[in-house]
């Protein structure tokens, strides 16, 4: 349950949408060893430049890219392979990206309301979700649940639905935060209307006057990100790290 007197109350800070592959965990290398691997078994030949093209990219437009390096499957099909084993890696070892658990812990504290927006589909997305302690996400947007994948905004917008209806106060896109690593999610998370941090990973990130930039979550707390909502991208701003 959320009440009014949750420690959130007194935030600016309303809810926290978390892209996860390369944001909340380090999956991006699962996916490209995959890659490579399927085109390889099909005969054709891929590169690091190809596969960090993809990175952020919604599945059906990897699949169509996959299927010009020389993959003769459909985009379901390729889109199957490539969930399954990167479902079976993380099933191995969750790669945590640095300081993500540990965000996710302290807005949980403070009261401040977390989902998962995601290109990835859902056996993916609830393999991370399972991997944290229940609460700290409360629902998933995942590619299969959206006609547009990101750089277009839909999966934040129906995020953002989501989360209002069953908020305790109105919320406000200028009050809520997403959390992203590639071109595209930075794109749609900023064309959504909902206030941006990019913490590029895979892919540099050029700066701009839509989002916020960080080099890492790591030492980052719900006060921090509270900073983050109350400025404009680019303004001169205090440590936003934990000492």
């Amino acid at each position: 349950m959320h009440s009014e007197t949750s420690p959130g109350a007194s935030r600016r800070l309303q809810a926290v949408f978390w892209d996860m592959d390369g944001t909340l965990v380090d999956t991006e290398p699962y996916w490209i060893a995959s890659e490579y691997e399927l085109v390889a078994a099909h005969g054709g030949s891929w590169s690091d430049e190809q596969a960090h093209s993809l990175v952020g990219q919604a599945l059906t437009h990897s699949a169509a890219v996959l299927q010009r390096a020389g993959v003769d499957l459909s985009v379901r099909q390729i889109i199957d392979h490539l969930i399954g084993q990167v479902v079976e890696r993380v099933r191995e070892q969750m790669p945590w990206r640095p300081g993500a658990r540990e965000l996710l812990e302290d807005l949980h504290s403070a009261g401040v309301r977390c989902a998962l927006v995601t290109m990835s589909e859902g056996p993916l997305a609830r393999e991370v979700v399972a991997a944290l302690p229940e609460g700290r996400l409360e629902f998933v947007v995942s590619g299969d649940m959206v006609s547009r994948g990101k750089p277009d905004p839909e999966a934040y917008h129906v995020a953002f639905e989501r989360m209002a209806a069953d908020h305790p106060e109105p919320l406000e896109r200028g009050r809520c935060l997403a959390v992203e690593d590639s071109v595209p999610g930075t794109a749609a998370a900023a064309d959504s209307g909902i206030v941006t941090l990019a913490v590029p990973h895979m892919s540099p990130l050029p700066e701009s006057g839509r989002w916020h930039t960080l080099p890492t979550l790591r030492g980052l707390d719900a006060d921090g990100l509270d900073q983050l909502i109350s400025v404009a991208p680019g303004s001169a701003i205090g440590s936003l790290a934990r000492p």
